[in-house]
Parts: structure tokens; sequence; C-alpha cells
């Protein structure tokens, strides 16, 4: 299911050969197979991985294409420049593939290489697929603090994506099953969804979340005239929280900024708020890793979707650099 990073994808635009204060993030980037990659760094260190995978979208019934979303990602980024206030190493892991529909395998394996890329003191961009990249996430953040003692889960979501898997998990039930593995182990289960739509889920997934003990945010609840008000909440969920695992589903987004996901929401965030804790968030020490999901490239209107995906990963670049 792992494949190392083609070079095609790292291929753009060179002001200078030379002069690194002209470089572009493909001049950088350096591609490398994890089987065989053991060099832990000292600090400064992005590693990315993709999640190729429909299987948890279909599944759901959803609108299938995210699995090309890894490598078209890959390519909008290659050409943003390399201008960070401190160097960070840039490293490309290449790829997870689920491509003979074994969700459950390829999450693990998923799993076992952010374990590794963590354990390398290196920080993962996870980049989807369907947001059941959400849960290799976990294994991974899971198997890295060898427990899930106060781990806490902040997602940014249309949708809190705990439905039943009595049948088969999906890209719906990542938080759900996630959540009876907390209660399996007598543990508190931490997870704080912004961006809820009530328009998205249905009274019996509000009940759930409730049932679980889940914090949210609902979309409506989210302005420029309340982004203290937001950040304030966010900042006491990670307070009383160990380790922080970050996701971000881009169905979260306004469909006019994100039209390429499997569910559009015409009364999504606006991107610059998104932004705007993002950034904040990722400062604290105690975020460990980073998914982005749902980008879709075969529905996208002129790669509008794709490229604010590059950006926001750009964005968390920055902001760990």
């Amino acid at each position: 299911m792992y494949t190392v990073a083609a070079k095609e994808y790292w291929m753009g635009r060179t002001d200078s050969e030379s002069v690194t204060e002209m470089f572009r993030l493909h001049q950088v980037v350096r591609i490398e197979n994890l089987a065989t990659f053991n060099e832990k760094q000292k600090e400064n260190a992005i590693g990315i991985i993709g999640f190729r995978c429909d299987e948890g979208v279909r599944r759901n019934k959803g609108r299938t294409g995210a699995y090309y979303a890894p490598d078209a990602i890959r390519k909008s980024l290659s050409s943003l420049p390399y201008n960070f206030h401190s160097d960070i190493k840039l490293f490309d892991f290449g790829n997870v593939s689920c491509d003979d529909g074994n969700l459950e395998e390829a999450q693990k394996e998923l799993g076992e290489a952010i374990k590794k890329i963590l354990d390398l003191n290196i920080f993962p961009l996870i980049i989807g697929g369907g947001h059941e990249v959400a849960y290799g996430h976990f294994l991974g953040h899971k198997k890295y603090k060898k427990d899930i003692e106060n781990i806490g889960i902040i997602n940014f979501d249309a949708h809190f994506d705990m439905r039943s898997y009595d049948e088969t998990t999906s890209s719906g039930t990542m938080f759900k099953q996630i959540a009876d593995e907390f209660v399996a182990a007598n543990k508190t289960f931490r997870y704080l969804c912004v961006g809820i739509q009530k328009s998205g889920n249905t009274k019996y997934l509000f009940e759930t979340a409730e049932r679980y003990g889940c914090e949210y945010i609902r979309e409506d609840e989210i302005s420029l005239l309340h982004l203290d008000k937001v950040s304030k909440k966010i900042d006491e969920f990670i307070a009383k929280s160990d380790t922080i695992m970050l996701t971000l589903c881009s169905d979260v987004f306004c469909s006019s900024d994100a039209p390429g996901v499997s569910a559009p929401q015409p009364f999504g965030l606006d991107p610059k708020i998104v932004k705007y804790f993002l950034k904040d968030i990722v400062k604290h020490k105690k975020v460990l890793s980073f998914d982005i999901a749902e980008i879709n490239p075969t529905l996208d209107e002129s790669g509008l979707t794709v490229k604010l995906a590059a950006t926001m990963l750009y964005e968390i670049i920055d902001s760990l650099a």
C-alpha cells in the first residue's frame, strides 16, 4: 500500500538555482522512502504523507474522487515560495494507498507511518483522501503516545462523523470509532468539532455527540465579530489536553471557496477565519500532527479547492517554522 512520492509532482517555477531567498518549495523538499529513512531530526522538520483513498467516502455513499487529492495538492504546493521566518526542513514521505477496498488495513498502515514520522521528531502533515484518513491519523497518534490518555481531538468540520458502524466503517464513522475506544479503555473522550451545521447532522447525531460528551461550535456561532470567544473555547480545550490531534474536513468551507468536496456547504466557513484558528492552534506545542481531507480534484471547479488546501498547508508550515 506504500509508495514513494513521484518527483513529477514537485516541479515548478524556478527564479534562481543558487539564491535561497528566491527558492520555492519544490527546490527544498526532500523525497524520501519512509521504509528506509531513519534520520532523527533535532528541530523544525515537517513530513508530508499522503493517504490516497476513496473507500470511506464510497461506503458513506458520497461522491468519490478524493483519492487523487494528495498528488494534486503536492503539485499546487510545489511553486509556493520558501520564505518562512526560519529554516524548516520539508520531507515528502510518499503515499499510503487503498486500492483494493481494504480500508481498515490502509488505515492501520497509515498509523504505522505516522508513528514513525513522529518518532523521528518530524511533524506529520497528512493529506487525504476522504476524512476516513482521520482514523489512521488517530492510530498513529495513539501508537506514538502508547496510550489514549488525555488525547484531545480538534476537528474543523460541518459534520460530527459519528455515525453507527454496525454494518461497516466509512468516512462518516471515524469519531464514533475513536469514541468507543476511549470508552472501552475507561478514558474520557475529548473531542471538539468546529463548524458544525444543523443542516448537516441529524438529531440522532447531535444526541450521539452529547452522549459522548463532545464539545462543538456551530457554524452560525462563528464570525469575525466572535473570534475571541471561539478562540477562548479552543484554548480551554487545549489546556485540558496533554496532546492534540488536529484535523480538517474541507466541507467545513463555504462551497463558493471549496466546490470540490463530497458534500459542499453553501453556508460554510470563510477560509480566512479557518486559517486564523489553525495558525493559532498549531503554535501550541501540544499539537503533534495535522490532516486535511475531502478534497476532490474530479469535482473541483477551476482547481479552487486544491489551491485552497495547498495554501492552508502552507500556512501550517509557516506557523511551525
